[in-house]
Formats: structure tokens, C-alpha cells, sequence
């Protein structure tokens, strides 16, 4: 499936025979000189449509005997094409499909194809959830295209129909021909044709089952009893129109990550992997090889079985030779209904341990969809080629490819999480495929706003949202694929014993370029904020600037708990194998907001940042301090550089708040104007920095921060950019022992040297000495 397809040939992407008859009258040609490429119905029953697909949302079809059919009565559920593109319509392009309606409500809702999809970027991807187009099919017993409609001949089955679109260029403007006909004896049914501006049918191609509400040149809105689900088949696309790009394919291998780890043991190096595929049946093969080339030659390394929940296979191999760089392939045969295979091949390079030289790294975290595919950022961050990609956390929010989010039970929570998750990959799988990749799940990952894990115990008393209570809202199961997903490829954990309710733990360190990385996740035992009272409104939020937090530091508290605090006091002490420490978690350790949401909203303490609880944190800061290490992290959506202080102000380790890759809620850290007083002022003089106590007392010496204006503009990258996103970038020297800080915004090209390519404030080069307070900076 992955052959040259050239513009002038059509892929018949679901085959169920062609249309034929020999009644007379008026015929219905379906597309005879197709290149035929059969797809669905030589697929196995699953939930996947397969690589040549976006389904929205996925959780919401599957594959049942040889066709694509819709499992939700809700409105607009629809599949795109991923590899064909309507890009001149002035050159005519043809569509047909077989369609049956299988399941209606009071009214049919209808369904057939929609054209003309396109964001304001017209990008393939971003295109697949833009809510406009042209609908053109049938409901009701009508033919529908756009505001346009026809009745059915007396003769038609409305319930099964085969359509056929057909695309011209008229007297400047682009003609549509919509027509039915019989899938039994091939009569024509009825026919209608309108007349569109060309910009109209520029985009994407989708096949929708229930149009409901209308798009601005879609079918009349229906009363809300109106609901139906259909089934596809035989879809086939072609003509001059279209460019096709199979190589836009996304799966049946959707992507890797790996990780190359020193183990300090007589395993030498170790090097895991995640291969990822979609979401397959139980007749489709369960296991993925790898294979890697030495000296020309493509050498397996075994198979690996994939989970049937997260859909990853994990490879780990130990006394991997990390002196040079091994080309790797991943392979996947997948399996047909008529006995045969199609290997689907996903290639990448497992790099040399870039020892001898600065290991150079790129930090990421927080991605709203609302900046999806994220271009500017995966296109910088690929053209700097660091040694190492850190992702942070929030690879998703509950609110990705819309439809809303299923908690529960688990496997359908797991389902909708998954193709959520998959938005991630999409947009970043280049730069995974050949960098080692740390991946840290938070919050919105496990469909919560916030998340106190509190050990692992399952939430009692949770409304649907659940911001502000303590424990998992969502079955475990659905948090360990969450897990696997994400770290499943990360060097072994520390201790792996899971915490309650079995939920799996990924606390560890990876040794790799002459540097040492902590990885802690500092909400899985973290206290809910239940166990305090905030006074007047959220219980994690404390609003009244004369509240005095300090009567939240109560004794028990659990930041890290005592088993990460174990590991990092025996990591902060081991320093074999490398020469600078990085300790990455999801979020900073000290309160750098004073505004959420809105520009005046105040806030005062928020507990779900890492300076609560006070006793703990200040512990964890204890904890890191021999280390001398540099703390990277996320979450915030807003970008900072400061120094955590415990008993006085600067005597403990820099934190790095990268930015959000695409902030959504967003935060201010405006001290000054909220009458905070401070000291000692950086020599650069930028305005809210310096010493400050945090809303919760806490010790923290501001350098930088990446403070956003009020997103305002309809394209959604220049959004992004006045919204403060952007990524992070470290650069390790071990020989002169100095942390190289570069923050990057949005809309910029890292590579050009100007000076408005970064926050206010940096870049910034750090003292291995100073993360123990040894301090020359400001």
C-alpha cells in the first residue's frame, strides 16, 4: 500500500465489486479505470481504519465485514484522506462510494462525502478537524450538496445508495455533480449540480455519516431527533485535482521513541524502543520486528508483542554498541483476509552516545490542539538536531480532535485516549524517529485538569471535571496504558513495584552524553489539596491575597513521596558514568504565576504547581542540591528561568520552565504590579524579576520569564506566538561544566540569529556551581 501513486491514476480505497446491471435506462457509471487498491475489504475486523485514514473521532468506527461503519448516532462522524488533497480543482477530480444506512433515529440525519475541508493553514493534517466544507450526499430521501437539494427517484432505497461525485472547471467557477444510482442493477437514481467558487473545493475529501448541523455551504439544519449511522464501502478518488502523497500515510506503525542509557552494570548500554501502531484486531498480527543495518546488511533483533491496550511494542536490548549511530528499521506485516501480507516499514537512526562534545537537548510540554500540527516547532527543533528531546508532559488535553473524552470503562476511555495521543506523534514523530525521546505523562494525559496522584489511589467523591480532588479519576487500566505509551521506552524504572491500585511507576535516571538525568514524577504521590482548607472558591486555588498559606504546609504532606525522595538522595550522591546532573519532572518547584486564565485574574497560590506543600518541596530542593543539577520542567504554560532558595534566597538549584509548544489556559507572573516586593535585580533589569517570596512563602530569585499578551489573532500559529509557546533548548557542556539556556518562541527560525527569536532574558549560561548557590549570575 505505500507503492507511487501518480496524479493521473485513482486508489480505490474500500472495494465491493463494481456497479453493473443490465436493466434498461439511464446507467450509473462508477469509475471503471480505477487503479485498483482494495483496503477495507480485505481487512480484518478491528477498530483501526488503517494508515491512509484519519477517523473522527476513531473510538467512534470500525472495520466489520469489509467496510468502514459508524458506531455513534452523533453528528459529523467522518473519515478523511490522509494521502489525497484536493489542490486544483480546475483540473476535475472524481469520487464514488456505496453507502448503507444502518441504524436511524425519528429523522435520517444523513451521509456521504464532504469536500472543500480546509483550516486556515490548508495543511493535511489541521485539515482533518476544520469544521467547514461542502456537503454533498443524501438524507432524507433527498440528494444534498451544499444548500442545494433533490429528491431520490420513486424508485431509490434512501438507506442504500451508491454516489458519485464528479468535479469540472465551468465559466471561471467549479461545477459539482452529485448523482445515485442502484448498487444492484446500476440505474441512475437521481442527480443535482451546483456551482462553487474554486477556493471552496480546496482541502480535504471525508466521508461523513449524520451531517447534523449545517456548515455554511452545508445541507439545511434538521430538527435535533434527527440521527443516523451509516457504513462505507467501495470508496474510490481520482483525477488531476488531487495530489497524492502516500508517503502522509500514518501507520499501521505510527511511530517510535527510544531511549540509550549507560546502565553502569555488566549490561553495557542499553538501548529500548516503542513501536507504535493503531489500534488492530484480533485477526491482524500482534508483534512488530526490529531489524538494525551492520555493515549493509538488515540484521533482526526479534520480535515484539504488542499490548492490547496501549498498542505498543517494546524492545529493550542491552550491550548495544552506543559508539556509532545504527540505522534501525521497524517492521509490521500486516495481515490480509485473503490470506496475504503488506509489510509497513518505519526507519530511523538509534544514535552514538554523543560523548567528547556539549550534549545538546530540546525541551518541550503543553500542546493545545488549537495549534496543531505545531510546524514552527517541530520544524525548529528538527533543524537544531539536538542529542536528546524532552517532552514534559500534556502531550494531549482532554479537548483534542473534539468529541469530547469517554472515562469510562476502560477500554473505550483507552480508545478515545489514544487517538487524542496520536495528534502527538503526528506532529512530532520527525523528530522522534531519530533522537532519543524522554516522555513524561501529567494531568490532561490521564483526563484530568489536575492530578494529585496521592500514591496511586483511586478519587472518591469526583464530579466530571475533578480539578480539585486527590487520586485518579480514571480507571487504572486507562492510566497504565497512558503510561506505556508514553514511557514504556524509557530506561528501566528505579523500583518498579507499582503504587495502589497497581498503577505502573516510571521514576529513574538515564545516563547518556556524559550527563545524568533524573526522571521523577512529582504529581503521582502527590497530596490532594482536600487535606487543606483555601477558603472561598476552588479548594487548589487560593484567591484572597491576605490568605496566609502558610497554614497549608501541614505536617504529612507528600510531594514526592518517600520513594522518589529515596532515589534522588542516592542519585544526587552517584556521579559514575557522567560529569553534569538534569533533574526533569513535569513542573517547576516554586509559584512563578500571579495571573490565570484571564489577564486580572489574580491568583494567589495555585496548588497544583510544585511549590505546595512548602515542607516537602523544600525537601525535594534539599534532595537535588549535592547534585549540583539543573531542573527542567513544564506545565505552566509560561516560561521562566529562576533559583530556588530554602533557608535563604539563591542557595539551592535553577529551574528551567520551558514553554507551552502551544499554550492554551494561560498565566502571567507580573509581581510588581501586584505589590510583591523584591530584591536584587538582575544587571539586565527586566521588570517582575529578582528575589520574591511566592504566594506560598517560598524562596525563588526570578531571572527570566516569558510573559504572553492576550492571544488574539484568527491564524492559529500567530496565536500561539502572542500566547508565549514556544520550546526550550539546553545545551550541556560536561568539559566546562555550564548549562546553555536558549527559549525559543513560537513563530521564529532558531537558525536566523535575531535577537527577538527568544524571551526576554535569555539565552543564559549557568555554573554547574551555581545549582548549589555558588552564584555569578546578576
Amino acid at each position: 500500500m505505500n507503492e507511487k501513486i501518480s496524479r493521473r491514476s485513482a486508489l480505490k480505497l474500500v472495494a465491493a465489486g463494481t456497479v453493473a446491471g443490465m436493466a434498461a435506462g439511464p446507467r450509473f457509471a462508477m469509475a471503471q479505470d480505477a487503479a485498483a487498491q482494495d483496503v477495507w475489504a480485505n481487512t480484518h475486523d478491528r477498530v483501526w481504519l488503517g494508515g491512509g485514514f484519519w477517523a473522527n473521532p476513531m473510538e467512534n468506527w470500525k472495520i466489520a465485514d469489509g467496510a468502514a461503519e459508524c458506531q455513534s448516532m452523533g453528528p459529523n462522524r467522518s473519515i478523511h484522506s490522509v494521502t489525497h488533497q484536493v489542490t486544483d480543482p480546475s483540473k476535475g477530480f472524481e469520487m464514488s462510494v456505496h453507502l448503507s444506512q444502518l441504524e436511524q433515529n425519528e429523522q435520517d440525519a444523513g451521509a456521504g462525502f464532504r469536500i472543500g475541508i480546509h483550516s486556515e493553514l490548508n495543511e493535511y493534517r489541521s485539515n482533518c478537524f476544520a469544521g467547514n466544507g461542502i456537503n454533498a450526499g443524501v438524507m432524507n430521501g433527498q440528494l444534498i450538496l451544499g444548500a442545494k437539494h433533490e429528491p431520490l427517484s420513486e424508485d431509490a432505497n434512501p438507506k442504500d445508495l451508491s454516489l458519485r461525485l464528479s468535479v469540472k472547471a465551468d465559466n471561471g467557477r467549479i461545477a459539482v455533480t452529485l448523482e445515485a444510482g442502484s448498487p444492484v442493477d446500476g440505474l441512475s437514481l437521481g442527480a443535482i449540480t451546483e456551482h462553487f467558487p474554486a477556493e471552496l473545493i480546496l482541502g480535504n475529501v471525508a466521508l461523513v455519516s449524520n451531517y447534523g448541523a449545517s456548515t455554511k455551504h452545508g445541507a439545511p439544519k434538521k430538527a435535533s431527533q434527527a440521527a443516523s449511522r451509516y457504513r462505507f464501502s467501495n470508496w474510490t478518488m481520482m483525477g488531476e485535482a488531487f495530489s497524492v502523497q502516500p508517503e502522509q500515510r500514518f501507520g499501521p506503525i505510527v511511530w517510535s521513541m527510544y531511549s540509550l542509557s549507560d546502565s553502569r552494570s555488566d549490561e553495557g548500554f542499553v538501548m529500548k524502543m516503542s513501536a507504535l501502531t493503531g489500534p488492530m484486531g484480533a485477526d491482524d498480527s500482534q508483534v512488530v520486528e526490529l531489524q538494525v543495518q551492520r555493515e549493509g546488511k538488515w540484521e533482526s533483533l526479534g520480535e515484539a508483542k504488542l499490548d492490547p491496550d496501549a498498542w505498543v511494542a517494546t524492545f529493550r536490548i542491552p550491550n548495544w554498541n552506543e559508539k556509532t549511530a545504527i540505522p534501525y528499521k521497524l517492521v509490521y506485516r500486516e495481515k490480509h483476509v485473503d490470506g496475504t501480507e503488506t509489510p509497513d516499514e518505519w526507519t530511523g537512526t538509534i544514535q552514538a552516545n554523543p560523548s567528547g562534545r556539549p550534549l545538546r537537548m530540546a525541551a518541550l510540554t503543553c500542546q493545545n490542539d488549537y495549534g496543531f500540527p505545531y510546524e514552527p516547532v517541530s520544524r525548529n527543533v528538527e533543524k537544531l538536531k539536538p542529542d536528546l528531546v524532552f517532552f514534559s508532559g500534556d502531550q494531549i488535553y482532554e479537548s483534542h480532535g473534539g468529541y469530547g473524552i469517554i472515562r469510562e470503562p476502560a477500554q473505550p476511555a483507552i480508545l478515545c485516549y489514544l487517538r487524542k495521543f496520536y495528534q502527538f506523534g503526528w506532529s512530532f514523530r520527525n523528530v522522534m524517529h531519530s533522537q532519543p525521546t524522554l516522555c513524561l505523562p501529567d494531568d490532561h494525559d490521564v483526563f484530568q485538569g489536575n492530578i494529585w496522584g496521592e500514591g496511586g489511589a483511586a478519587m472518591t467523591g469526583a464530579d466530571e471535571s475533578a480539578s480539585s480532588k486527590g487520586g485518579y479519576r480514571e480507571p487504572a487500566r486507562m492510566v497504565n496504558a497512558v503510561h506505556k505509551t508514553n514511557v514504556a521506552h524509557h530506561p528501566d524504572a528505579y523500583d518498579p513495584a507499582p503504587s495502589l491500585q497497581d498503577i505502573s511507576v516510571y521514576y529513574g535516571d538515564m545516563v547518556y552524553g556524559n550527563v545524568g538525568f533524573a526522571i521523577i514524577a512529582d504529581r503521582q504521590w502527590k497530596s490532594g489539596p482536600e487535606h487543606v482548607d483555601t477558603g472561598e472558591g476552588r479548594e487548589d486555588h487560593v484567591v484572597d491575597p491576605d490568605f496566609d498559606t502558610a497554614g497549608l504546609d501541614k505536617p504529612g504532606l507528600v510531594l514526592l513521596g518517600a520513594r522518589q525522595e529515596e532515589f534522588l538522595e542516592k542519585w544526587s550522591a552517584d556521579w559514575r558514568g557522567h560529569e553534569l546532573k538534569a533533574v526533569l519532572s513535569q513542573t517547576v518547584f516554586a509559584g512563578v504565576a500571579t495571573h490565570h486564565g484571564d489577564y486580572d485574574g489574580y491568583l494567589k497560590g495555585d496548588l497544583d504547581s510544585g511549590a505546595w506543600p512548602q515542607t516537602p518541596r523544600n525537601r525535594a530542593i534539599d534532595l537535588m542540591r549535592p547534585s549540583m543539577a539543573l531542573h527542567i520542567n513544564g506545565d505552566q504554560h509560561l516560561a521562566s528561568l529562576c533559583q530556588y532558595g530554602v533557608d535563604q534566597q539563591r542557595d539551592s538549584n535553577w529551574s528551567f520552565c520551558t514553554p507551552a509548544i502551544s499554550a492554551g489556559y494561560p498565566r502571567w507572573w507580573r509581581p510588581d504590579e501586584s505589590g510583591m516586593p523584591h530584591e536584587n535585580r538582575p544587571n539586565h533589569g527586566l521588570d517582575h524579576t529578582g528575589e520574591y517570596l511566592d504566594g506560598f512563602g517560598n524562596k525563588v530569585y526570578v531571572y527570566a520569564v516569558g510573559n504572553p499578551v492576550v492571544g488574539k489573532d484568527k491564524n492559529r500559529y500567530k496565536k500561539a506566538h502572542e500566547k508565549g509557546s514556544g520550546f526550550g533548548f539546553i545545551t550541556f557542556d560536561t568539559e566546562a561544566k555550564t548549562y546553555t539556556l536558549d527559549c525559543y518562541r513560537f513563530l521564529v527560525d532558531a537558525e536566523d540569529g535575531k535577537d527577538s527569536n527568544q524571551f526576554p532574558g535569555w539565552p543564559v549560561t549557568i555554573q554547574q556551581k551555581e545549582n548549589r548557590g555558588e552564584n555569578s549570575i546578576g
